[in-house]
C-alpha cells in the first residue's frame, strides 16, 4: 500500500518483506522523499523502518484511534 503526503513529495509504502521473512521485524515501512534537500524531513531520499507484527498492529491501532477522534470533531 502506498500513501502520498505533503503534495506528493513524501511517499510511504507498507509491505511484508519476503526477503526478511525469517526475521521478526519483517514488515517494512518505507519512506521516500522527492523534494530538494533543504525541504527534506529525513536525511536520506529513502528510509526503511522494519517492524514486528506486534509493532505494526500497534501503529495501525494508534492511527485508527486518531482517525476516529478526528471524525468526532
Amino acid at each position: 500500500m502506498d500513501i502520498n503526503l505533503l503534495d506528493n513529495s513524501l511517499k510511504i509504502e507498507v509491505f511484508f518483506d519476503r526477503q526478511d521473512e525469517n526475521f521478526k521485524d519483517n514488515i517494512c515501512l518505507r519512506i521516500k522523499e522527492n523534494c530538494p534537500d533543504e525541504e527534506r524531513v529525513f536525511r536520506a531520499e529513502e528510509t526503511n523502518l522494519y517492524l514486528t507484527r506486534k509493532q505494526a498492529c500497534q501503529l495501525a491501532d494508534s492511527l485508527i484511534r486518531a482517525a476516529k477522534c478526528s471524525l468526532e470533531d
